[in-house]
């Protein structure tokens, strides 16, 4: 019996990962519910149990008393006569452990002590999962898809469901059961039926995560995502630097003939990724984050965190995107509110110097932290203004040159 038992102990160890001083103490505390419904009361009661061969020992410390007339309660106190039989140095007023034979018990008294040993082997499982899965919380995971649940949908992640709710799904992603799905773990909560798992499909940081796990030079600090802006399903963009020389940032998440970024457009159903260079100074920052568009000049400035751009005439519509889009994304990765204008909007602005935004001998552009006078057109406004005169045209080629620029 003894060997069995140990056998059933390393067996739950294994598989429910849950330790054998946790069962030990388990069996311990049953076999005290066990004498409490047999007896009454376990206060007196004492159960040992040896770890190397699971003997189990259980005892009740009785008070010695001279007759039996003096027992007020058998459960506490032992008459001089039945002591003596336990122990010859028996001696009235002092105390003697007297062993209880667990064979003794009832059937309700038998069956408390299975139900206690159960739940705590549930409420130790509950917790060794929520312990794996907490550790994963801002990570990603692999898992398959069970069932819609309304428009929610039920992920197994193998010792847990998650639950990726309408909110964390991205717009026209539609999903097959037991299809397999790349997930970020949003957040895991503890609840008395097991860890509640939220997962995301439109959160930034699936990007990121995605990334380290695809570009060595990411994973081990060569190369750093510095920030990332994303609108689920459409288009990402992503801001990277390294401290090597040696290392080219764009190229090394690329890969090979596009091979690492197209990994990971693949994982998200098609989704745009531009990867452009951090660059401490803001005007070329921004410059790289509105790419595709040729910028003629930026005027940044670091305090208000607002930044004013100018582009060539027939520049502005790619500048601003399909529906605001790349400005939109440029703003939320730079951190900049950027007001987009093409060469004839600013230099019809009051207080425009034309010189402001003169190419210098090489061919660099001038990065001016002065601002000029606001114009009436912000990023939103020009959109409403050229867009409508080319907005096919010039969406098409937008995304044409960011594909290009993705290869």
């Amino acid at each position: 019996m003894n060997k069995e038992l140990l056998e059933a102990l390393n067996i739950l160890e294994k598989e429910k990962e849950i330790s054998k001083e946790t069962l030990f103490e388990a069996i311990e505390n049953s076999l005290l519910t066990a004498c409490k419904n047999h007896f009454g009361k376990a206060d007196n009661i004492t159960v040992q149990i040896d770890r190397e061969t699971c003997d189990f020992l259980v005892y009740a410390t009785k008070e010695i008393v001279a007759t039996p007339e003096d027992v007020e309660d058998d459960v506490l106190q032992i008459c001089l006569d039945d002591a003596l039989k336990l122990n010859k140095k028996a001696e009235v007023g002092l105390k003697i452990n007297v062993k209880i034979q667990s064979k003794e018990f009832g059937r309700i008294a038998t069956q408390n002590a299975k139900n206690v040993i159960l739940q705590k082997i549930r409420e130790e499982e509950r917790s060794v999962i929520y312990n794996q899965f907490f550790e994963k919380e801002k990570d990603v995971m692999t898992g398959i898809v069970q069932r819609y649940s309304g428009k929610n949908i039920s992920i197994d992640l193998g010792k847990a469901d998650a639950l990726l709710t309408e909110a964390e799904q991205v717009k026209g992603e539609v999903f097959r059961p037991t299809e397999r799905i790349k997930v970020y773990i949003l957040e895991v909560k503890n609840t008395p039926k097991g860890p509640r798992i939220t997962v995301s499909r439109t959160h930034p940081e699936l990007v990121k995560r995605l990334f380290e796990s695809e570009v060595t030079e990411i994973k081990d600090g060569t190369v750093e995502i510095m920030s990332i802006a994303r609108e689920a399903g459409s288009r990402t963009k992503m801001a990277v630097r390294t401290n090597n020389p040696n290392v080219d940032a764009v190229g090394a998440c690329v890969g090979m003939n596009g091979a690492r970024v197209n990994a990971i457009v693949e994982e998200l159903r098609g989704e745009k990724i531009d990867i452009v260079n951090w660059d401490e100074n803001p005007g070329n920052f921004i410059q790289n984050a509105l790419s595709p568009a040729k910028i003629v000049a930026v005027f940044a400035d670091p305090d208000e965190k607002t930044a004013k751009v100018v582009v060539p005439d027939y520049q502005l519509s790619l500048a601003i995107g399909k529906e605001g889009q790349n400005a939109r994304l440029a703003a939320r990765l730079t951190g900049y509110k950027i007001d987009i204008k093409s060469e004839t909007q600013a230099k019809d602005a009051e207080g425009f110097r034309y010189e402001d935004y003169m190419y210098d001998e090489d061919g660099d552009v001038y990065y001016e932290e002065d601002e000029y006078e606001d114009g009436e057109e912000t990023a939103a406004d020009a959109t409403e203004e050229t867009a409508a005169e080319n907005e096919e045209a010039v969406s098409e080629t937008a995304d044409e040159v960011t594909e290009e620029s993705n290869e």
